[in-house]
């Protein structure tokens, strides 16, 4: 079993796959497997994820191939994808094997089973040493600037939730014994992206 929150403190985000090795063909069986058991926040939305190698699209990061991430577009179809993505982002971690969400890749096919093509995730064999080895080290926005109320022992921790570009555009409030989040929207306060961009 993957120990999902020791591998938040592990997993980083490769932008380069410099020093990739070859996936086994017992690693690219384990992918596909645990892919099958990924968990969807939402059973009801149709989804699907192919593994591609990496020339089958427009990334050229140097790695071995692409997770590419299918659905139909209704309700809550992106969280949807980045629920299920992280999960297997962090299996990755996990197995010493590097992923890039790459949101401005396309794959060759568009369209699967009816499902529009929403987001894809490069990864390749990293050496474990290219991992992360003290997350509190890296660049992050300080725990005041999102979250409000009172601490809590995972405070610190969501500060390393992935974002893109690490815009971390939440705010967190923390009342009457519950969590709430939020997105930020305020232009120009989050990140290097474009606010025309961010959404």
């Amino acid at each position: 079993m993957v120990k999902f929150y020791e591998m938040l403190f592990k997993r980083k985000s490769f932008h380069l796959f410099r020093g990739a090795n070859l996936l086994s063909k017992n690693e690219y069986h384990e992918i596909e497997c645990f892919i099958k058991t990924v968990k969807p926040l939402d059973e009801s939305l149709r989804t699907e994820i192919q593994i591609v190698p990496e020339c089958e699209t427009t990334c050229n990061r140097g790695a071995q191939y692409c997770l590419l991430f299918y659905s139909e577009s209704r309700g809550n179809y992106l969280r949807n994808i980045g629920y299920m993505g992280e999960q297997i982002d962090l299996f990755l971690a996990s197995k010493d094997i590097g992923a890039l969400w790459f949101g401005v890749g396309k794959p060759n096919h568009p369209i699967s089973n009816g499902m529009e093509f929403i987001i894809m995730m490069a990864i390749a064999k990293m050496p474990p040493g290219q991992f992360r080895k003290d997350m509190f080290k890296s660049k992050r926005k300080p725990s005041s600037e999102i979250w409000e109320g009172s601490l809590l022992p995972v405070t610190d921790v969501v500060r390393f939730a992935p974002s893109a570009c690490n815009t971390q555009p939440w705010i967190i409030r923390h009342k009457d014994n519950e969590l709430f989040v939020y997105r930020y929207k305020k232009p120009g306060k989050r990140g290097i992206m474009p606010a025309d961009k961010v959404r």
